[in-house]
């Protein structure tokens, strides 16, 4: 018996077309998706339509109540929820992994219920007076990802509800248990037919994105899908908000203490094994330093133990499907024959089960290697070499996305000069890719627009209005 045997129960389809969800760990069949249709999106569609009136007319306060108790909800089905997740996207339950994407799930939710918006006063100076407001969209799409399935779900769904909206979520085809469980417990407290799953395939995405009836798309993905949905949008002039494809860089300034920032650089970068938006995916660090960090790094890595999420000694898992296991075998081959040097890693196990690619470190790697110049979202870390700060923040900026970034220094105000220059939608300062639910989040460049989280997040689930008296 598995803890979420009823849980999966309670979301496996009773007829229709299915499909098989296997454990990337082990290649084990771990339950049955539904593959919804179009005719399914329509359905779902239209009981949005229907039920987010009445939503909308219980205002701000009743709306948080009920969210604040679906946040309750996920707690009370916390453990399940959480071997559920570890088992479709094979991130281990300790550590920074699935217990704490569940507990990230009620934070989110907590957070977009109980963040204050009130009416904005424009202009009051006797003779004008004009307000701000935020009407609801109405129905809005929320399509999702693999790598935080449930987490990023929570994302999208929160703030939207919270502002008055119908949702129709779309989750990834890799991962639609854990979505689909995921609002199944909602559910138990969200009034019917405001919350939906469509857990179809491409097509079905596509109609989501511009079907007339939706007045925003919310997309965490791949830039070239990104681009697909403005396209398909363009027709019916939806809102978008768009977190799309990152290639984050961290500069280790020359006065860091490599060992010191070493954890933190590890997990910045090796957060769920790699596969995380806003992980870091590229580190230049100063040549007086640079053999420095390498060993420290080195030591850091060869302790965090890989392997079945299930295992509650284990903090890096594998990656989620076959796919992008090619991608990172292949650019780390690529990285191999350029004459790089791997410091760990880079020889994954052909015999073992499931798409376990070991922690691997490549040390003296050029800047247009494809590893570098590529996102690889996964556990392999290129460490480039500088020896200026100006030449360091050039090759920072010079893709074309600019969704985070990262300085490391022991000098503060060094550290926000530098962080000042760089192209990117957030900038930490010694620590990488810690998100905040009161702290707006978006890219730059081709990693997005829009922003999500705090007040900025609300508005973004809302239609501006302006009262003039």
């Amino acid at each position: 018996m598995e803890p979420y045997d009823a849980l999966l129960a309670s979301i496996t389809p009773k007829s229709g077309e299915t499909r098989t969800i296997t454990d990337p760990a082990t290649g084990t069949a771990i339950g049955e998706a539904p593959i919804h249709t179009l005719e399914d999106l329509e359905q779902a569609i239209n009981a949005a339509q229907a039920a987010q009136p009445a939503w909308d007319g219980l205002g701000h306060e009743a709306r948080s109540a009920v969210l604040l108790k679906a946040a309750d909800a996920i707690e009370r089905s916390a453990a399940e929820l959480a071997h559920l997740l570890s088992r479709e996207q094979g991130k281990p339950l300790n550590g920074l992994n699935a217990r704490f994407e569940v507990g990230g799930c009620v934070a989110w939710l907590r957070a977009a219920a109980t963040t204050p918006l009130e009416a904005q006063t424009l202009v009051d100076d006797g003779e004008t007076y004009a307000e701000l407001h935020y009407k609801p969209i109405g129905v809005v799409g929320a399509i999702g990802p693999w790598n935080w399935p449930m987490m990023i779900t929570i994302w999208q769904i929160a703030p939207a509800l919270r502002m008055g909206n119908a949702v129709v979520v779309k989750p990834s085809e890799y991962t639609p248990l854990s979505v689909l469980a995921l609002v199944k417990v909602l559910n138990e407290e969200i009034p019917e037919g405001l919350l939906t799953v469509v857990s179809g395939d491409r097509t079905v995405g596509a109609r989501l994105a511009e079907h007339p009836a939706v007045g925003k798309i919310m997309f965490t993905g791949s830039t070239a899908t990104g681009k697909a949905i403005i396209k398909s949008s363009a027709d019916t002039v939806k809102r978008l908000t768009l977190e799309l494809g990152g290639n984050d860089a961290g500069i280790v300034l020359p006065d860091a203490d490599p060992k010191a920032i070493a954890q933190d650089l590890f997990w910045g970068a090796f957060l769920n094994t790699g596969q995380t938006c806003s992980a870091l995916k590229r580190l230049y660090v100063h040549t007086d330093i640079y053999d420095a960090v390498c060993e420290e790094l080195t030591k850091v890595a060869v302790a965090a133990p890989m392997g079945n999420g299930l295992d509650e000694n284990n903090v890096l898992g594998p990656l989620q499907n076959k796919a992008q296991y090619d991608i990172v075998a292949n650019l780390v081959e690529a990285a191999r024959a350029s004459g790089a040097r791997i410091l760990l890693g880079g020889n994954p196990d052909a015999g073992q089960p499931g798409y376990f690619y070991p922690t691997t470190l490549v040390a003296d790697i050029e800047n247009d290697n494809p590893l570098v110049a590529e996102e690889q979202f996964g556990p392999a870390l290129p460490i480039i070499r500088y020896s200026t700060v100006d030449d360091a923040v050039e090759k920072a900026n010079a893709l074309d996305v600019g969704l985070g970034a990262s300085v490391w220094s022991s000098n503060r105000d060094a550290a926000r000069e530098v962080a000042a220059r760089i192209q990117a939608g957030t900038v930490w300062i010694n620590k990488h890719g810690a998100v905040d639910p009161r702290i707006p989040f978006g890219g730059a460049k081709q990693s997005g627009y829009g922003l999500e989280f705090g007040i900025e997040g609300l508005k973004a689930l809302g239609t501006p209005q302006v009262i003039n008296l």
